[in-house]
Parts: C-alpha cells; sequence; structure tokens
C-alpha cells in the first residue's frame, strides 16, 4: 500500500509540474507574433546548448508564433513519409525558408525549415512526388517555433538511400544542412496559416503536455492502492469473524 500510494502521488506531482508547463506554453503562444527581426535575435541569443537541444523547458522560443518573410528554397523541399492527418497516410512537407534582411553566414544562419502542411500519398506510385504550389517570390509565413521534426523508427539508418530522393523518413537539421550547405537554424517552424490553393491541410493537433496521462496513472495507482486495502481488511479481518459462523454446530 505504501508503494502504490507513494507511486500515485508521485504521479500527481509530475501532473502538476505539467500543468506548470502547459500553462507556460499557452502563455508564449498568446503573445504577439516576432518578426524577423526578433527571432532571429533570440535565436541568437540562445546558449549553443540549448539551441542544438532544444526542449520545451529550456528554450524560450518553442510554441512562440512567428510572422516571417522571405523566399521559398523549392528545389530542396524534403517529404517526410509515413506521417498521418485525419487517419490518412501521407507526407509533411518541409521546405527551407531564406529570411529576408538577414546575413547568411555560418555564424549567423538564415535559413529555416519550415513544416509547410500534409499531403496524401499516391499509394499506386509510391515514388511520386505530390503535386503542391510553391510561390516564387517573397511569401510571409505565419506559424509557431518547434523544435527538430518528430522522428519516427527507420531500418536504413546511413541515410545513403534518404540523399538520392526528396522523400524521407526522418530529417536531421545538422545533416541535412551540411548535405545541403544551407545556413540552417537549429529551429524549425510549423506553419499554421497560408494559401488555401497550394494543396496543404494544416489541421495540427493542439500542443499538449500530456498531464492527462499522469492522472490515468496516479488512478491506477491509487485504485490498486485501495485494492490491497480491501483485501487486506477481507481476509485479515473479516474472514475471521466470519469463519465460526460459517462452521457447523458439534
Amino acid at each position: 500500500m505504501v508503494v502504490t500510494a507513494s507511486l500515485g502521488r508521485w504521479q500527481l506531482s509530475r501532473a502538476a509540474q505539467k500543468e506548470a508547463l502547459q500553462q507556460a506554453m499557452d502563455r508564449r503562444m498568446a503573445e504577439p507574433p516576432l518578426a524577423v527581426a526578433e527571432f532571429l535575435a533570440q535565436v541568437r541569443a540562445l546558449a549553443p546548448a540549448d539551441a542544438q537541444n532544444a526542449e520545451p523547458r529550456s528554450d524560450p522560443l518553442l510554441h512562440r508564433q512567428v510572422k516571417l518573410t522571405g523566399r521559398w528554397i523549392a528545389d530542396k523541399t524534403v517529404y517526410l513519409d509515413n506521417r498521418q492527418m485525419h487517419g490518412r497516410q501521407g507526407f509533411f512537407v518541409m521546405t527551407p525558408l531564406r529570411l529576408s534582411d538577414a546575413p547568411a553566414t555560418p555564424q549567423q544562419p538564415s535559413v529555416v525549415m519550415v513544416q509547410r502542411g500534409w499531403v496524401p500519398r499516391n499509394f499506386e506510385d509510391r515514388t511520386r512526388l505530390p503535386e503542391i504550389r510553391t510561390p516564387e517570390g517573397e511569401v510571409q509565413v505565419l506559424g509557431r517555433v518547434a523544435a527538430r521534426p518528430a522522428r519516427l523508427y527507420e531500418f536504413d539508418t546511413s541515410g545513403n538511400n534518404a540523399r538520392a530522393s526528396a522523400i524521407r523518413q526522418n530529417l536531421d537539421l545538422v545533416t541535412f544542412g551540411a548535405e545541403t550547405g544551407l545556413p540552417l537554424l537549429p529551429l524549425s517552424v510549423v506553419q499554421t496559416a497560408g494559401d488555401a490553393d497550394d494543396g496543404l491541410l494544416r489541421d495540427w493537433p493542439a500542443v499538449d503536455s500530456g498531464v492527462d496521462k499522469h492522472y490515468g496513472y496516479a488512478f491506477q495507482w491509487f485504485g490498486l492502492c485501495a485494492l490491497v486495502a480491501i483485501l487486506y481488511v477481507w481476509f485479515q479481518l473479516i474472514r475471521r469473524f466470519l469463519r465460526p459462523r460459517s462452521q457447523p454446530s458439534a
């Protein structure tokens, strides 16, 4: 009982931490969008360790709204395979955006990978790229800052086959920057609004810290604790009083 009750209390403390994290993320997303100059200034102000290993607790930029101006580098578009939206399989389309009025040096990167949206794939020809519209010239992108793209399990980790095609299972920003020679920022941006005729869906799930699962785990541990208590009372106390009455008299 002590062990299960302690585990339940620990899950409640984790839930309290996640609630505080969720409130911080909600406040961050409610702040006004950052323009290009503000966005780059805050990225460069991050410590190198935080910039390379961006986490929600340490990176003050994650989930901030941004309004970026730049030009798409369409020939470097990457299609992340086996991504779902509304229960359908398809691609997450990621295109580098060269930010306007920003120096392009290795010390001051000015290109950010934008997760533009989702598009279904062609199951008859799995190597065929979907048709999407990428505007030429300067564009304005409204989105939110995210960490590196989520990784999925892949059998081939060498990346040799992936480099020969725009369709990839995962995308590592550092490796992709070295491969293409683009001065990539260590963060990505999830586009939340765009042209309706570009062929992309942007019904992204709401940002959630996962507090509900900790309450679920706490309920299970406290339920197990209560079950142990009930079994103890039944077998060690109640059964002792019921046994003599159930025996036939001599």
